[in-house]
């Protein structure tokens, strides 16, 4: 799998040049899948990372219900790791790896992608006690390990089954279950019950929100998001099954356009909301993310187009690495002080958004255009890694 695991640069596991015959290159690689990572990537870049606070309305989340562009991001990513599994897996199986090997790499993985978590969410003041304990890459590896698990123990039917069940019973949960003081069904910021079981397991100041009060990756709502993964994993058996390729693009299509569907209509009862991760919400992102994948597939493994997909394949097969890269850069930026001559300082980020982006393009496309030169500047950096075929797996 190439965006969790052991961390290593391994240049004998590179992918061919583009140059190279593009139905070899399938034969190692999906490489439709290494480009919908590699936009996804770019998108979650832009969207971490603008210059000021003025942001254009697609690039910023949904204060509560409803979605935006951004909101996307992170089921696509989840998404993108499950269609994955059964690619890992089933050729790590072929080579006569062990399911017991397996899953102590599962596990390997999973405590290493939580640490790298954590390590951001710790940088650069590394405070225990203000220590926020979730976070993307820490759902990332929950995803990751329980689908896995699902994926290996599970035949195809209750994999099905458990992918339709976790979206049912978290739905159940959140809507019949009381919450103490507030009663039950509350979906509102406080008194659902995700935020009052990350406060009583977790802890007030160990979550996201304001005053450490609730966490969008917090415990509960990690269920649903292993739902969003285990569509991916489905959507990656299906593409590896006997199938042609055109009828695996249309499948793919079908039931992205169904399960779109579903979500939309599902919002009047369970309203689309991705810091509770609803179960409208992984049916609409699920639905979405299935039907970009067969777009992407239909354009590169149908149709052979690929002169386009290089900058995303180059972001793609680096993709844990840049977005964390990019995360610690960012949070430097930040706390990086420089001194004013009043006596006060402003963060370096600020510093050069101000001076060399909002001077000229105003606050609000200043912000934007930063976000594309910090995303341009990663697309950089990795392509050095890509021409030196170093690919860091974890």
């Amino acid at each position: 799998m190439d965006t969790t695991g052991k961390v290593e640069a391994e240049a004998s596991e590179k992918p061919p040049s583009l140059a190279t015959d593009f139905k070899g290159y399938l034969q190692g690689r999906l490489v439709s899948l290494d480009v919908f990572r590699g936009i996804t990537i770019a998108l979650m870049i832009l969207v971490n990372n603008p210059g000021g606070e003025a942001v254009y309305g697609a690039l910023q989340h949904a204060d509560w219900n409803g979605w935006t562009l951004a909101d996307l991001v992170f089921p696509f990513f989840l998404f993108i790791v499950g269609v994955a599994i059964p690619y890992s897996f089933t050729n790590r199986i072929a080579r006569g790896d062990s399911k017991k090997k397996l899953l102590l790499q599962v596990v390997r993985r999973t405590v290493i992608l939580f640490a790298l978590g954590l390590i951001i969410n710790a940088f650069p003041y590394f405070n225990p006690s203000t220590l926020r304990i979730m976070g993307v890459l820490q759902r990332i590896a929950l995803c990751y390990f329980f689908s896995s698990i699902i994926f290996l123990a599970f035949n195809n039917r209750k994999q099905v089954s458990t992918t339709v069940f976790l979206p049912l019973f978290y739905w159940a949960l959140m809507t019949l279950v009381p919450v103490p003081g507030y009663g039950a069904g509350v979906l509102g910021k406080e008194g659902n019950l995700a935020a009052y079981l990350d406060n009583l397991i977790l802890g007030t100041g160990h979550l996201y929100g304001p005053l450490g009060t609730w966490d969008p990756e917090g415990l509960l709502s990690t269920i649903p998001a292993v739902a969003t993964t285990l569509i991916g994993v489905l959507a990656g058996k299906h593409l590896i099954s006997g199938r042609n390729q055109l009828d695996k693009a249309a499948n793919l299509l079908f039931f992205g356009s169904l399960l779109t569907t579903i979500g939309t209509f599902w919002d009047f009862w369970f309203p689309i909301n991705k810091n509770l991760w609803t179960s409208s919400y992984v049916a609409l992102s699920g639905g979405i993310a299935l039907i970009l994948l067969a777009a992407c597939y239909y354009i590169i493994s149908v149709k052979g187009h690929v002169r386009w997909t290089k900058p995303f394949i180059i972001l793609g097969v680096n993709a844990i690495a840049v977005y964390f890269l990019s995360e610690i850069v960012n949070l430097t930026l930040i706390s990086a002080n420089v001194p004013l001559g009043d006596g006060k300082g402003i963060s370096l980020k600020t510093l050069i958004y101000q001076n060399y982006f909002a001077s000229w393009a105003g606050p609000l496309n200043g912000s934007l255009i930063y976000a594309f030169a910090y995303l341009l500047l990663w697309v950089g950096i990795m392509a050095v890694f890509y021409k030196r075929r170093t690919f860091i797996k974890i």
